[in-house]
């Protein structure tokens, strides 16, 4: 196996740097920064970062079959022009719950959007105020759970019959039957639960071979797990602590994309950290990952 080598590709320091996609047609990343409400577009060929502001906490941001991307915005589904910088709400979520904002959101294979909800101040978060949702192609929202406390990390295997999801505070990475023509979700269990100094499980993918690699926010680093057997393979040490979640991308889906964040740190923890917030990229891992849904809405 080539070495693993580990550098910072995107500079800035994010507030909350997540939710990264490769977006093969430009080769470019595609990430947000939630409490910098932005979105990011990092080109691989020139180095350099094109911003779009939301105006709002952003979670996400995903490409759209029609053009353009959807993302969750404060509770509010909305379409993004990047020619224009024009954004557009289709669809808002828990209009009474205020307090409340979305967060991590991924597309399914059939082009379905599943985007969770978290209180915005987490330190303060009564007993799991979140959920899960699916939002169709007419824009009508199916709430799939409830009672979660940090809607994060999610991905689905090559058959579509097994969807992987991280509730944070639960410190475990989940699984679910799923059903590809409803999207419904049954039979949820436990296939990983953290060990003691990895963090909290954040953001997540699913590489070619359906082995799972996470994110782990206060861990400093990515674990790969083999759902099949709950068994960690391997560790991939980041140097900022706050990593937050991650992509295949780069040429055949070879190099791991991962967001961090530098929010919470204080000047001491910085000095420490001078990377924090960064976006980094990690080659030599051998393994490849897989292309990216759009929303059919």
């Amino acid at each position: 196996m080539s070495s693993v080598k580990v550098e910072s590709v995107v500079k800035e320091h994010a507030g909350i740097g997540e939710g990264p996609l490769w977006e093969e047609s430009d080769q470019t990343l595609l990430f947000v920064d939630i409490a910098g409400q932005k979105i990011h577009r990092w080109s691989a060929a020139t180095n350099q970062v094109h911003s779009l502001k939301t105006g709002d906490t952003v979670g996400f941001a995903v490409p759209r079959r029609s053009g353009g991307y959807v993302a969750g915005v404060g509770r509010s589904i909305v379409a993004v022009d990047w020619t224009t910088q024009k954004v557009t709400s289709l669809v808002n979520v828990e209009d009474d719950k205020p307090e409340n904002r979305l967060n991590d959101g991924k597309v399914d294979p059939m082009g379905r959007l599943l985007a969770g909800t978290m209180r915005k101040d987490a330190q303060t978060a009564q007993v799991k105020p979140g959920s899960l949702y699916m939002v169709n192609s007419d824009l009508s929202v199916t709430k799939l759970l409830s009672q979660v406390d940090i809607s994060n990390g999610m991905d689905w295997t090559q058959d579509l019959k097994t969807f992987f999801y991280i509730d944070s505070l639960a410190l475990s990475v989940d699984a679910f039957d799923y059903d590809s023509s409803t999207g419904h979700l049954v039979n949820r269990r436990v296939v990983y639960r953290m060990e003691e100094g990895e963090g909290l499980p954040d953001g997540m993918t699913l590489d070619a071979d359906g082995r799972l690699w996470v994110a782990c926010y206060d861990g400093g680093r990515v674990i790969h797990i083999d759902p099949g057997t709950g068994k960690r393979l391997r560790t991939v040490s980041l140097p900022a602590m706050k990593t937050t979640s991650c992509c295949f991308g780069g040429p055949d889906y070879s190099e791991l994309f991962v967001t961090s964040a530098s929010l919470g740190l204080d000047p001491s923890q910085l000095q420490k950290q001078p990377q924090a917030g960064h976006t980094f990229r990690v080659t030599g891992l051998g393994v490849k990952g897989r292309p990216s849904n759009s929303f059919a809405g």
